[in-house]
C-alpha cells in the first residue's frame, strides 16, 4: 500500500520512512511533490490536517502529515507551532536555534525544560481524518552539540536517559527513531494504520 507523506522536508521524509518501516514494513511511504499549503493553523493538529488534506486531494492517496516543534516551558510553550519560522520565514534551522539560545541565555539549567511535540494527521481521499500526538520531554543545552538530526536537535537533551547528557544531534538516527516524538506519535497511529 502506498501512503503519501505531506512534506517537502527531506530530513522529515527519511525519518518518517524509517519509523514506518519499523511499524508497518508493508506500507510504502512516497514523497509529496504537490503544492505546499499555507499553514495558518494555531495548533500542531490544525497544521498537520491542512497539509494532509492538501496531499490527499492532490494525489488521491491516503496522506500522512506531521506538524511538530519544540515547546519551551519558560517561554510559555514557544516556539511551538512557530518552531520552523522562529527566526523568520527563511526556515533557517541554525538561525532558529541560535535565536532560541539567545532568548534563554540567562535561564539556569533547572528552568530550561522543554519538549518536542509531534502531531500526525492521517487523511483519506474519502475524507476520513484522524490525528495522534507524541511528546518527548527534555531540556535545552546552553550550546549546540553534535552533527546529526535537524531542527533543534543540537540543543535538545531528552529526559530519562540515565545520565546520558547527549543532545539528539549526538544520537544515531536509529536511536532517535526508536523513541522520538514522531516515533511516539506513530505508536499511537499504528491501530489506525492497521485498519487501512
Amino acid at each position: 500500500m502506498q501512503v503519501v507523506l505531506a512534506t517537502h522536508n527531506a530530513h522529515k521524509v527519511a525519518e518518517i520512512q524509517a519509523i514506518i518501516a519499523r511499524v508497518r514494513p508493508d506500507i510504502e511511504v512516497i514523497s509529496y511533490d504537490g503544492p505546499e499549503p499555507v499553514e495558518d493553523g494555531i495548533t500542531f493538529a490544525e497544521n498537520a490536517l491542512i497539509k494532509a488534506r492538501t496531499a490527499a486531494a492532490h494525489t488521491g492517496l491516503i496522506a500522512l502529515a506531521d506538524d511538530s516543534g519544540a515547546s519551551v516551558d519558560v517561554l510559555g510553550g514557544s516556539p511551538g507551532v512557530f518552531s520552523a519560522y522562529w527566526a523568520g520565514h527563511a526556515k533557517d534551522d541554525a538561525a532558529n536555534m541560535l535565536l532560541l539560545l539567545d532568548q534563554l541565555s540567562d535561564i539556569k539549567d533547572p528552568h530550561r525544560t522543554a519538549q518536542y511535540n509531534s502531531t500526525i494527521a492521517l487523511v483519506t481521499p474519502a475524507g476520513a481524518e484522524h490525528t495522534v500526538e507524541g511528546v518527548w520531554p527534555g531540556r535545552l543545552a546552553t550550546a549546540p552539540r553534535g552533527a546529526g538530526g535537524f531542527g533543534y536537535d543540537p540543543i535538545f537533551i531528552p529526559d530519562g536517559q540515565d545520565g546520558d547528557e547527549r543532545t539528539v544531534a549526538e544520537w544515531t538516527a536509529e536511536e532517535k527513531n526508536a523513541v522520538s516524538h514522531r516515533a511516539r506519535a506513530f505508536v499511537a497511529l499504528e491501530p489506525l494504520l492497521a485498519g487501512l
